[in-house]
Order: structure tokens, then C-alpha cells, then sequence
């Protein structure tokens, strides 16, 4: 069977996994990575139990706001309650910005419709979904016209190229990654934060008599002891789900683990600007980052289809479980997403995505996943959605 989710992607790696060790050598060595490859000072990276906690100290630092004051964060239309929840922890609004379905985000208009609305937007986070290049060319142009901070979530993308050949990770202000299941980079869970410049200078920051960034303390608490177990034996529990499938007992066995809280879904990790990466998953992380490939593809293919649950049920019928989908829903997952407050009249093109969406993984050869494209195709979504 074919899995999109459940630590597929650690095919003959579970064992390394597991059994992992690293010391603060490795620590170091990542923080020293991170640095040369987005072109700062060492002391401008921070290493978090997760990426959201990275975003959220991100913004902290570096997108201006006077005491009382929310202002507005754009972000896209498509994405998870991390982010959401990281924007508002540092003291911000979330503005979600509509989408181009073509590559599942905003571009420099719909940055320049959004200051329409909301006059005090001071920052632009660009995702580029499921590893997808947004248009960074009219994002750039439509942030430095308005001379706001320009936020890079490589959560999906590092290691990708934008159509003009620079690296994901180029253009922001600060970047900030996620190590999490499932994403380019897959620990099962960690983050890092690279602050680009201690000393940016916008007129915004004059106004608000800010002169130089005020870095970060850098993380030294470790993680739980609970959530070092559950990063530490989740890719040997996907093993098992995965194999249990075949008897029809994989979503059982999930559900077993979940309420004795031996795995934990993603989504409701513990955002904690004081809890830092564990040394082995640093070590892990390095070694996952040297060896991405130039130019490397979207780590998820995404298709719409006429009936999502149909199509589902087909594919998992025929060996293909791809049921965790990125987005079923515009902010993901569906249990926070009433808490969000989503204006899906104000993002139509995103609601409606959200529900025909499905994904394929990267992590297999293409041709293996030929029956499941055939099965998609059976149900293609007629005609474009604008």
C-alpha cells in the first residue's frame, strides 16, 4: 500500500530514527548551517521544539507594533491553525489573503486588494504550499511599496527555487522553518528561525521609535519528556499503522495511540518560545538540509476533483491511503477552524479549493502512484475555479 500521511516518507529510516543520538556539537553544527546557507550572523539563528514557536518569535522580533496595538499579518488563505496561532501569540491580527488556484497563494495584487481593507498591515508571510513557488517577484514589489516586513515559512519549501533561480529563503526579512511531519524537512517535529538582519530600517520603524531588532533569546529549556517520546517513536508507530492497514485496523490503531496520548496530532503542539530543539533532532535536521536536491520538486502534487470522499474511498480501495489532505478545509484542521473565524466571502477562490482538493506524495517514484493519477483523473474537477 501507498501512504501520503502516517510517516510514509521514512522508508528505511525508522530505525536511524529512533535510535538517534546528537550533542550540542550538532546543536552548533545546524545553527552554523543555517546561518551560511540564508546568509547571517550564527547569533541571528534560533532552534525551537516546533516551527510555529519560531514564526511566532519571529514576529516578535522584528514586525513593529506599538503596546495595545494588533495589527494585521497577510497570510494565505490556505493554511494550518499553527500559523494562525503563531500570529496571534506575537500579538497580531491574521489578515488571509485570497488565492491564485494555480499555485495555491497570493500574489502582489492580492496583497494590494487586501491594504484596500486593512490599512495596518505590517507583514506578509509567503508559504508557498505544498513546495509550489508563489509569484515572490510582485510579492517583493507590492511589500517594498508598502515597506513592510516580508516573512519567509519554508515549513513546505525548503530547498525549492523561485522562477528566478534564488533559493526559498532569499527574500525575507526572517525565514522561519518547520521541522514537523510531513514537511520538507521531517524531524516530527522542531523549527528554526533566521533573522536576517538585527538591524533593518523601515519607516514604520521610525514612526515607532524602534532603530534595531532586539534578537531573540535563544531557547534552552528541553522538550517534555512526553513530547521527546512521541517525536522519538512516531516514525516506528507509522511503521505499525501502516502495516495494520492491510487488515483494515490502521485508523483503530490510531485512534488507540491518540487517546493514550503516544502520538499527538500536529496541530495541537504547545507553542513555548523557551523550549528548544532536542540535540539528536538537530543532528537529523542537518543532515536532512545538506542533502536536499537543487531545484528540489514540490514535496505534495495536488489535484481537484468533483467529489472529494468518493475519489478517497477509490484510492485507498486500490492500495492508496491518501486521506491527510492539505487543505480539506482553508484553515486546517477542521476542529479549530470555527475558532479562526475564516471570512470565506472575502477568499471565495479558497473556500471552494478547500473543497476539492486532493494530494499526492513526492516521496515516492511517480510511476508507483500511475493507478492513483488514473483514479484522480476519472473525477477531475470540470472546468477552472475563479
Amino acid at each position: 500500500m501507498f501512504f501520503l500521511g502516517q510517516a510514509a516518507n521514512y522508508k528505511g529510516k525508522v530505525l536511524s530514527h529512533t535510535f538517534a543520538t546528537g550533542t550540542k556539537k550538532d546543536y552548533e553544527a545546524l545553527r552554523k548551517h543555517l546561518a551560511t546557507r540564508y546568509n547571517v550572523a550564527e547569533e541571528n539563528v534560533f532552534l525551537y521544539h516546533n516551527g510555529r514557536s519560531a514564526l511566532a518569535a519571529g514576529m516578535k522580533a522584528i514586525v513593529p507594533k506599538k503596546n495595545g496595538e494588533h495589527p494585521g499579518v497577510l497570510v494565505t488563505s490556505l493554511t494550518c491553525y499553527a500559523v494562525v496561532e503563531a500570529v496571534k501569540a506575537a500579538g497580531f491580527t491574521p489578515v488571509f489573503a485570497d488565492i491564485d488556484p494555480k499555485t495555491l497563494h497570493f500574489n502582489g495584487e492580492t496583497i494590494e486588494k487586501a491594504f484596500k481593507k486593512h490599512k495596518d498591515i505590517k507583514a506578509v508571510i509567503v508559504q508557498n504550499n505544498l513546495g509550489i513557488p508563489a509569484d515572490i517577484k510582485s510579492i517583493k514589489a507590492a511589500v517594498r511599496k508598502h515597506n513592510i516586513v516580508l516573512i519567509e515559512d519554508l515549513a513546505h519549501c525548503a530547498g525549492i527555487s523561485y522562477k528566478d533561480g534564488k533559493e526559498a529563503g532569499s527574500y525575507g526579512d526572517f525565514v522561519a522553518l518547520s521541522f514537523g511531519k510531513g514537511k520538507s524537512v521531517d524531524t516530527i517535529s522542531g523549527g528554526a528561525l533566521v533573522i536576517r538582519s538585527s538591524e533593518i530600517t523601515y519607516v514604520e520603524r521610525a514612526k515607532y521609535k524602534t532603530k534595531i531588532v532586539k534578537l531573540p533569546k535563544q531557547p534552552v529549556k528541553k522538550p517534555k519528556f512526553g513530547d521527546r517520546f512521541r517525536d522519538r517513536f512516531y516514525p516506528l508507530f507509522g511503521l505499525i499503522i501502516r502495516g495494520l492497514y492491510v487488515f483494515r485496523l490502521g485508523r483503530l490503531f490510531t485512534s488507540f495511540l491518540l487517546k493514550t496520548h503516544q502520538i499527538k496530532r500536529s496541530a495541537d503542539a504547545d507553542l513555548d518560545l523557551k523550549v528548544r530543539l532536542t540535540y539528536w533532532q538537530a543532528k537529523l535536521a542537518l543532515k536532512q538540509l545538506e542533502s536536499l536536491p537543487k531545484n528540489r520538486p514540490p514535496i505534495r502534487e495536488f489535484y481537484l476533483v468533483e467529489d472529494r470522499d468518493l475519489v478517497l474511498n477509490e484510492l485507498e480501495r486500490s492500495g492508496f491511503v491518501m486521506n491527510d489532505t492539505w487543505y480539506d478545509i482553508p484553515v486546517s484542521p477542521e476542529r479549530y477552524y470555527n475558532k479562526v473565524k475564516f471570512p470565506e466571502n472575502e477568499c471565495p477562490i479558497a473556500t471552494e479549493v478547500a473543497k476539492h482538493i486532493v494530494n499526492l506524495p513526492t516521496h515516492y517514484p511517480r510511476p508507483k502512484l500511475v493507478p492513483a493519477r488514473r483514479i484522480i483523473e476519472k473525477y477531475q474537477l470540470k472546468g477552472d475555479i475563479k
